[in-house]
């Protein structure tokens, strides 16, 4: 009874979809063309290297690091797939988009790593999120902020601008602004994206609620990259049910129509549940996905924090082995190369650890409060305060509990 009414709600699903403005611009590069990106990223990283260094015997090895590198995330994979947006091309969500300064900066911070680079500054931070609202409108299943959803705001705009300065005094590529529901505080947002330094992209998280064609004119004007939109359910019923919100699922196709109309970068982000995963919800998921013609899909594992918190919410190995056939699949192989592209952090952060916890990354609190991750909520001192070095210094030599590889 419950696999029919799955599909009878997938035909209506499908039915609904039929009504997206599709006319956009076709975004994902593949085949000849992505080859020719990929020859010419080459030439890039080369330029960033003998700018890095003097040496030539640097040269050399600073290019196999960066090979290296990429064969620790990816193995023998070969890249089938970016998205073109802008005039620039992005292989995921939290990599900077390359033909920008942002993006050679981003490899110049990588490539420290290998060796310290004294003539130029480099990023101390790939990524960082920061929460700017406890006001949401949804009660969404798995939200992690379910403690302090709604509650008395504690930062003022100029509080929540002096954060992001901050962190940009200390080198991002990427700010991540999320909540609550970020949209909610729509002139503040406006105010931080006007505000910051154009040494970093800004993205927003966002239920999609309230991101009309207006907004997204105005946060786009105002110097907004992207958009993680959340979607957890093909079937507008379910994602409605799990959002506990029943416009939850227009909203999504509002928002990713008008971030689309004005070349805001598009991704969805899933909360793979256990009730969700199998091969035939994660294809349908997709399919819908690239109607909706968004960039990227985010896959992200329920943790036992905020509203699933003391719940049996925790993938097993088979869930896992799941997802990560799918993830290959769909992005390393030629048939699906038309389709948007995933990005699973626990894939990653099984093989290499988590690059969060202060390494190149953190969560910052809707108090200013830095923790290693959205789903770590043990706090290590807040961005404002003056001993801000030490606390992050601290917070970094702990790192992530739950993947300490040393290397999300």
């Amino acid at each position: 009874m419950i696999v029919e009414l799955q599909e009878e709600k997938l035909k209506e699903s499908r039915l609904i979809s039929t009504t997206i403005d599709t006319s956009g611009k076709l975004r994902i590069v593949n085949g000849f063309r992505l080859k020719l990106i990929r020859l010419r990223i080459k030439l890039t990283l080369l330029k960033v290297i003998v700018k890095c260094y003097r040496n030539p015997v640097d040269w050399i090895q600073a290019l196999r690091y960066l090979i290296q590198l990429r064969r620790r995330f990816l193995g023998n994979n070969k890249v089938r797939k970016m998205a073109h947006i802008n005039g620039k091309y992005h292989i995921g969500i939290y990599t900077p988009g390359w033909k920008s300064k942002i993006y050679e900066q981003f490899i110049a911070s990588q490539l420290n790593d290998f060796k310290q680079i004294t003539n130029l500054k480099v990023n101390r931070f790939n990524n960082i999120f920061f929460a700017i609202t406890k006001k949401c409108a949804l009660q969404c299943e798995h939200c992690f902020e379910w403690d302090n959803l709604n509650k008395k705001e504690v930062l003022e705009t100029s509080e929540l601008q002096a954060i992001v300065q901050r962190i940009q005094d200390k080198g991002v590529s990427q700010i991540h602004l999320s909540g609550g529901e970020p949209l909610i505080k729509m002139d503040a947002l406006v105010k931080i994206l006007k505000g910051a330094d154009k040494s970093s992209e800004f993205w927003v998280v966002t239920s999609g609620f309230k991101l009309n064609d207006t907004n997204a004119k105005r946060l786009k004007e105002a110097g907004l990259t992207g958009a993680v939109i959340s979607l957890d359910h093909f079937i507008p019923e379910l994602h409605n049910k799990f959002r506990h919100f029943n416009d939850a699922y227009y909203w999504v196709e509002e928002a990713g129509k008008n971030a689309n109309n004005n070349d805001i970068i598009t991704a969805l982000s899933l909360c793979a549940t256990k009730d969700f995963i199998s091969e035939d919800n994660l294809m349908s998921y997709m399919t819908l996905a690239k109607e909706l013609k968004v960039s990227f899909v985010q896959i992200l594992e329920p943790k036992a924090v905020g509203h699933y918190a003391n719940k049996d919410i925790f993938l097993n190995n088979e869930h896992i082995d799941v997802l990560e056939q799918f993830f290959r699949k769909m992005n390393f192989t030629k048939e699906y190369s038309t389709y948007p592209i995933i990005v699973y952090h626990g894939y990653y952060q099984r093989r290499l650890g988590c690059f969060s916890g202060g390494k190149k990354g953190m969560y910052i609190d809707t108090d200013g409060d830095m923790t290693a991750c959205p789903f770590c909520h043990k706090k290590m001192g807040n961005v404002l305060n003056s001993n801000f070095d030490k606390s992050l210094e601290i917070l970094t030599s702990e790192g992530c509990n739950s993947y300490s590889l040393n290397g999300m």
